[in-house]
């Protein structure tokens, strides 16, 4: 059973959720909820190039033996908006589990669009693949994972061998991801991050299904009205139909901002994304 104080928390965070932006919302998730023990963060604001937004934190288990499988994950955000400082519920649940869990920023709508952000996603990830051994990670052994927005970063260099890190991707996961959802609404957000693309199909994930990629696991809510479920589901089919590996799983009382949420311990009955993701990824980057 929940304490006293974690259903306090519980609360007032679903007050807090239903009364402010997602982000607000997941800053009150860090101050407000209990966090998972056995957790230490190794790295804080790392840089990964040149601009105050490439920067990353690194957290990892306590006393973990061995080099442990690595984790990039992208938070969302419409790819407009986001801190790495408030994914760091995100990152101790993952750590929690045997994870080391690389969590980058980058650039963001307006000062970049299409494919800036993607940009930063592939060097955080040559970052880590460079350097992830000296904070215990093991570098032979990196998935990427991702929320909404990240999951579509997420996606794109797992499956894009043009951004120079696919092949060095063993797994991905994929929260709420948008990954076929052409055409763009005029004026969206979408449309002012990715609607400068020459060719926009460069710009959907599921143009570069192959029978190759990285082993996939693409988790949804039913209930999500801001990316349809259908994305996870047509982008695990071109996988699953070119001889790849994908799976889909589909939760069906669950919103968009709540899949993420069932990562944080007051939400995880909401939802099993955390142990999906944590067992999918456990026997994808095993030795």
């Amino acid at each position: 059973m929940m304490s006293r104080r974690s259903l306090l928390s519980a609360a007032a965070l679903s007050s807090l959720a239903a009364a402010c932006s997602p982000l607000q919302a997941l800053n009150g998730l860090n101050r407000l909820t209990p966090g998972d023990g056995g957790v230490r963060q190794l790295v804080d604001s790392a840089a990964f190039g040149s601009d105050p937004r490439q920067r990353l934190d690194v957290w990892a288990p306590k006393h973990a033996e061995g080099k442990r499988p690595v984790i990039v994950f992208f938070y969302g955000g419409s790819w407009n908006s986001g801190l790495k400082e408030g994914y760091g519920f995100a990152a101790r649940a993952l750590a929690a589990r045997g994870f080391v869990v690389v969590v980058p920023d980058y650039r963001l709508v307006p000062q970049v669009r299409w494919p800036g952000f993607v940009e930063d996603g592939a060097a955080a990830v040559k970052w880590t693949l460079a350097n992830i051994a000296a904070h215990g990670g093991d570098p032979a052994r990196v998935a990427v994972m991702g929320h909404s927005a990240g999951a579509h970063i997420a996606l794109l260099l797992a499956l894009d061998r043009r951004w120079g890190v696919a092949d060095q991707i063993k797994a991905a996961v994929g929260l709420a991801g948008p990954y076929d959802f052409l055409p763009f609404t005029a004026g969206g957000a979408a449309d002012a991050a990715l609607g400068n693309a020459t060719d926009l199909n460069d710009t959907q994930p599921i143009h570069f299904a192959r029978k190759d990629a990285p082993l996939l696991l693409l988790l949804h809510g039913g209930k999500d009205t801001t990316v349809l479920a259908r994305n996870s589901i047509r982008l695990a089919n071109a996988v699953t139909d070119l001889g790849g590996k994908a799976e889909v799983r589909v939760y069906p009382d669950v919103t968009h901002i709540g899949i993420l949420l069932a990562l944080s311990k007051p939400f995880r009955g909401k939802a099993t994304a955390l142990s999906d993701a944590s067992h999918f990824l456990a026997a994808a980057l095993a030795p």
